[in-house]
């Protein structure tokens, strides 16, 4: 006799109790397009939010030469924080009545963000990668803080500017610093990514 599994089982049924891309009914005084575009907006900026985490920890893994201590705790320490920024901003689109995005696959999907090679590259490329990833995080809140003040939505408003835009302008400073006198330019870095990319 074959007896199906449990998880073919719950993959031919339909088992979710939301669709992603709805908001659910919330006694907010919002109205409803407007929850939804925050919430659209909100899963954006967590996919790209969730990319950063990941990278971060890939960099903090995978640091190495004469300044691998200071970055494997600086990589750490804004690793953290950047978890403690997609909690908040799942929970927002939560109380929105939106579906947070969750997997790796969906994020991997939904980011802008560049992925990085799965192998370890010099310090000066990991802390380039991190900074266009903070500007691209940092772009898109600012556009998406003044459409949600414009749609009335203070608390999303809220969340994007105190919370997601000035812990990202605050690493960038830090990530920035770890460049300052070294010489690095930009062009180093194409120089460097051309090697590694003729090596692979």
């Amino acid at each position: 006799m074959n007896i199906p599994s449990i998880s073919t089982q719950l993959t031919e049924q339909k088992t979710e109790l939301q669709r992603y891309g709805t908001v659910a009914n919330r006694p907010l005084a919002l109205d409803k397009k407007v929850r939804l575009n925050s919430v659209t907006g909100l899963n954006q900026i967590l996919a790209d939010t969730m990319t950063l985490r990941d990278m971060y920890k890939k960099h903090h893994w995978q640091a190495a030469g004469p300044t691998f201590y200071q970055l494997h705790l600086l990589f750490d320490k804004h690793w953290a924080e950047q978890v403690e920024l997609v909690d908040a901003l799942a929970e927002r689109i939560q109380t929105l009545g939106g579906v947070a995005i969750a997997m790796a696959p969906d994020v991997a999907e939904t980011t802008r963000i560049t992925r990085p090679p799965r192998g370890p590259e010099n310090a000066s490329i990991q802390l380039f990668r991190l900074l266009q990833a903070h500007e691209l995080i940092i772009a898109e809140t600012r556009e998406l803080a003044h459409a949600a003040a414009n749609e009335g939505d203070d608390g999303t408003n809220d969340l994007f500017v105190s919370q997601v835009l000035r812990q990202n302008e605050f690493q960038v400073w830090f990530v920035s610093e770890q460049l300052a006198g070294t010489g690095i330019s930009e062009k180093d870095v194409e120089a460097d990514r051309f090697a590694v990319a003729s090596r692979a």
